[in-house]
This record gives structure tokens, C-alpha cells and sequence, in this order.
């Protein structure tokens, strides 16, 4: 709706108001008068009525919760008592020439009348009080900076931290020995740099990092590294070769080798076979050239008997 078509229907509700105060002000002049009133204070009775249901009104467009329900029973009572009032002026014709008169034949119902309308400046004063301390004291939602933040472009937005790099789920392999060796080197300690005054943050502050939940992604997981059954043998070859047999077992080799179960058990019983077979085999003499072996000789220089005789 443009601006134009609101103002125009916000001055038709005015209009309306103030002809629907204008026609109430008769009846609730004469029910004063009635009761009692002098003019000065029958004058202004319809405003204390009237008046006192715009301002529960206009309450009960700014209240939110209990007390926009506390102001709308105000507002709903208020058009009851003024619906009340003048209809009883509309069925008492001696209210209307002024001065003292009875609101019903029936006197229960006269006493009650003159109840209700001698009450209402009181309620006015009491609920009217109250309408106005809570209008003052209400904290309206920030919907504002809400619509602000939502209007704002992408790139005016604080960009969010990034989150602590996760560690690899696997484990690594041991340290190489050169590693290890530059690893146990004394390291130099770098120079220590002057502390750097605080910055007093004016932005807003970022959000804090996310911890991650769930499983990690396969395409965010480190690579295994993947190796051949024979590099495997090797390396079990290797790191058991000063093992006794009796330490030969598959959770040794799997922690050492760092492999799965079931692959240590075939590298345990592989590791068996060969030293089973090797400690089958029979054990071999050494054979001495015999062109690199020279001929036996007697002490004084002769040749052997065997010698001679070929």
C-alpha cells in the first residue's frame, strides 16, 4: 500500500472517532447529570469514558503478552460500560432534559447503573495509570536490526573463523632414523618479539569455530598409505628378524608393521614357514680351493709320502 492510501485511511478512522465520540458525549452528558454531576464535571464524563478506551487502544497496538492482554479487557470493559450507559439514555426519556433523574424503574437495577457509572471515573484513573507506565516501560523487539541484518549483502557480513584444522584419523608410521636423528638435534630458540599492544576490537565479534560432528567425509580423510603384499614381507622380514619364535605372534606384527589382523596372521604364519624351512635344511661345510691351497711339505722341505709316490 503506498503512503498516500495509508494516510487517507488513517484520517478516515480519525473522522470516524471523533463522530462516534461526538454522538456518545450526549448520553454519558445526561447519565452524568443523572447521577449527580455538576456541568463542568458532566462536560468532560465522556472523556474519562471514551477517552480512556483510545488510549487502551492504542495500548493494545504496542503491548506485547500479558500486558497487550491486560490492555484489550481495558479496551473491551470500557465499550461495554459506554454501550451500556447509552443505552440507557436512549431508553430513560426523562434523561434528556437534564438534572436529577432514575436510570431504571426497578431500583436493583437503577443501584447498579449508578454503580457502574459513578465507578468508571475511578477505573479510568487506576487502569489508565497503568496503560501508560507499561507503554513507557516496554521494550520493543528488535525487529529492526533484525530486517537490517537480513538486508545486508553477503560481503558486508563478518566472515566466520575458520575451525581448528582436524587431525588425520590414521595413525602415521613410525619417524625415518633421519627423522628421528634431526628430531634429537638441539633446536636454536627463536628470538623472542616484543608483545604487541592490544587493538580494542570495534567490529563485531566472529562467531566462535564449529567443532566438528559426525563422521569426517571421505573426501576430507587423509590418504592411507597403501602397500604391496611383497613390501609388507619385506618389512616384517625386517623388524622380526631379532625376534625369538615365541614372540612371533600376530598382535606384535600388526602394532609393529601397523597393518590389519588378518594380514599380521598371514605374515606371522609366512615369517614361520621360512624359519621352519630354513631350519630344516642340512648344514653345509666350507670346501677349500684347491688351486689356492698349496702342497703340504715335510719340516725339511720335502714332499709328502703321497706325493712321492704319484
Amino acid at each position: 500500500m503506498s503512503r498516500a492510501a495509508k494516510f487517507w485511511m488513517v484520517a478516515a478512522l480519525l473522522a470516524v472517532v471523533a463522530l462516534a465520540f461526538r454522538v456518545s458525549w450526549n448520553a454519558l452528558r445526561d447519565v452524568a447529570t443523572a447521577i449527580g454531576a455538576d456541568p463542568t464535571a458532566a462536560t468532560v464524563y465522556p472523556l474519562v469514558i471514551d477517552g480512556l478506551m483510545a488510549l487502551a487502544l492504542i495500548a493494545v497496538l504496542i503491548l506485547t503478552g500479558a500486558d497487550r492482554t491486560f490492555a484489550l479487557r481495558v479496551l473491551v470493559g470500557y465499550t461495554v460500560a459506554s454501550l451500556v450507559l447509552n443505552y440507557v439514555h436512549g431508553l430513560a426519556p426523562d434523561l434528556h432534559g437534564g438534572g436529577r433523574a432514575k436510570l431504571a424503574d426497578w431500583a436493583p437495577a437503577h443501584w447498579a447503573l449508578v454503580l457502574l457509572a459513578s465507578s468508571l471515573p475511578v477505573g479510568s484513573i487506576a487502569f489508565g495509570s497503568d496503560l501508560v507506565a507499561k507503554v513507557l516501560h516496554h521494550k520493543p523487539e528488535t525487529t529492526e536490526n533484525t530486517q537490517i541484518a537480513v538486508n545486508r549483502s553477503v560481503s558486508d557480513l563478518p566472515e566466520p573463523a575458520d575451525p581448528d584444522p582436524l587431525g588425520s584419523v590414521y595413525e602415521s608410521p613410525a619417524p625415518a632414523p633421519a627423522a628421528a636423528a634431526a628430531a634429537a638435534e638441539p633446536t636454536i630458540p627463536a628470538p623472542v618479539a616484543e608483545p604487541v599492544r592490544p587493538v580494542k576490537a570495534v567490529a563485531a565479534v566472529a562467531s566462535r569455530p564449529r567443532r566438528a560432528t559426525g563422521s569426517v567425509p571421505p573426501s576430507a580423510r587423509a590418504a592411507r598409505p597403501s602397500r604391496t603384499a611383497t613390501e609388507l614381507m619385506t618389512e616384517a622380514r625386517t623388524v622380526t628378524a631379532g625376534w625369538p619364535d615365541d614372540e612371533l605372534v600376530a598382535d606384535r606384527i600388526r602394532e609393529t608393521v601397523r597393518t590389519s589382523s588378518a594380514k599380521a596372521r598371514k605374515l606371522r604364519d609366512a615369517l614361520k614357514a621360512e624359519r621352519a624351512e630354513l631350519d630344516a635344511r642340512p648344514d653345509l661345510h666350507a670346501v677349500p680351493d684347491p688351486e689356492t691351497t698349496a702342497p703340504a711339505e715335510d719340516v725339511d722341505g720335502t714332499e709328502t709320502d703321497g706325493e712321492q709316490a704319484s
